[in-house]
């Protein structure tokens, strides 16, 4: 069974040598790619273009995240983009031409999503069968009953000043950004010493007092710089807040309860995790709902960012560049090790390549290839990491 997550220490040149690198090739990769592309175009790194690669990040980001829950476990979600489609269009459908209220509509999107996830990992944990089946046909399902529920025009357009149109249209005050940056130091640091001391009262390895208090600093010199670039555009994004909360509570829920300590469990050893006295099942229906319900999610944000679902909601690479983000971002494909933030990383890189690619007129079947090569190079980092000590 790997080890929980929670029993770490922070990352040192030791823990390197033994294979556990965390997202230190994630980070290099990103000082790398802003390097490169402000490099090859000034414009790469201005308020305006940073901004706006926030902006487009949230939704993918946030199906993102739900792949990682399932990745945590060592199964596969394949259908996670026709699920973001699909929920996107039962809650335009019923906003739109059912009259509803747009919170309800969301509420009844989201709802869909944990339906469809409690199915899958039903299926999963009952008829034995192969996540990847399951969710293939899921991939394939429900994209076939969105095109059922849009047979008729195709396409429906959001209100432009509706309530869900405004999702991605809305922009924080400068005081607020700042109230959010300060909100997110005091948690992490917070947490980190309270973490501390339980592990101290424990008998278990604790990082340094100095640790936490650094760690949160550095975290609100991150957080201030990416404020001050945005705030010289249009603001910090209210999709990034979004986005940046789902990753921040999904963390601490994994690091910091006993669910996060069982996904860790059952996806490092399922066998040795049922012995000790975890219910395995439980915890693989409630990851694929949660999967689900953050694809909704996704999908909501994406429909709030175009006013509108059609037929291609869902489609095209959506999927696959979740996959992939989550991958990227440090999230084993043999489970029980990763974590929340890899959704974060991972899709900010592949938006970072996107958007570079898009300043300097690169046809997008070469950005294909780049994102293709740089998920098989994670997925090697990876593999070469699960094989123990470097000798």
């Amino acid at each position: 069974m790997n080890p929980d997550t929670t029993l770490r220490k922070p990352y040192s040149p030791k823990m390197l040598k033994q294979g556990d690198i965390g997202a230190w090739p994630v980070v290099g990769a990103l000082i790398a790619i802003a390097v490169i592309f402000s490099t090859l175009n000034d414009r790469f790194l201005s308020a305006q273009n940073l901004t706006t690669l926030a902006l487009q990040m949230a939704a993918t980001g946030t199906i993102a995240l739900g792949i990682v829950m399932v990745l945590l476990l060592g199964e596969i979600d394949l259908s996670a983009g026709s699920v973001s489609g699909l929920c996107a269009t039962i809650m335009t459908i019923v906003s739109v031409k059912q009259g509803w209220q747009p919170l309800l509509a969301i509420l009844a999107a989201l709802l869909a999503g944990t339906a469809i996830g409690l199915l899958h990992g039903l299926m999963l944990t009952r008829l034995r069968m192969p996540s990847f089946v399951i969710t293939l046909a899921g991939l394939m399902g429900w994209q076939g009953l969105l095109l059922y529920l849009l047979r008729e025009g195709g396409t429906i357009n959001l209100p432009f000043t509706g309530f869900i149109s405004k999702l991605s249209d809305t922009w924080l005050p400068g005081w607020l950004s700042w109230l959010v940056v300060a909100g997110l130091v005091i948690v992490s640091g917070g947490v980190g010493l309270l973490n501390r001391t339980a592990r101290v009262k424990a008998g278990l390895p604790a990082p340094p007092a100095w640790w936490p208090p650094v760690r949160a600093g550095g975290l609100g010199v991150l957080l201030g710089a990416a404020v001050l670039i945005m705030s010289a555009d249009r603001g910090v994004p209210l999709l990034l807040v979004i986005f940046g909360t789902l990753v921040v509570g999904f963390d601490l829920m994994l690091r910091h309860t006993a669910f996060g300590r069982h996904v860790y469990a059952v996806g490092g050893n399922a066998e040795a995790a049922r012995r000790a006295g975890i219910n395995v099942a439980r915890i693989r229906v409630l990851a694929f709902m949660l999967a689900s319900t953050l694809a909704a999610a996704g999908g909501i944000l994406a429909a709030s960012r175009l006013s509108a679902v059609n037929q291609q909601s869902g489609g095209s690479d959506v999927l696959l560049m979740a996959i992939a983000a989550a991958v990227i971002g440090g999230t084993s494909l043999f489970g029980g090790r990763g974590r929340a933030y890899a959704a974060l990383l991972g899709v900010l890189v592949i938006q970072s390549i996107t958007s570079g690619m898009f300043l300097l007129s690169v046809d997008s079947s070469v950005r294909l290839m780049v994102t293709a090569a740089v998920l098989a190079l994670a997925v090697a980092i990876d593999s070469l990491a699960r094989k123990g000590p470097v000798r």
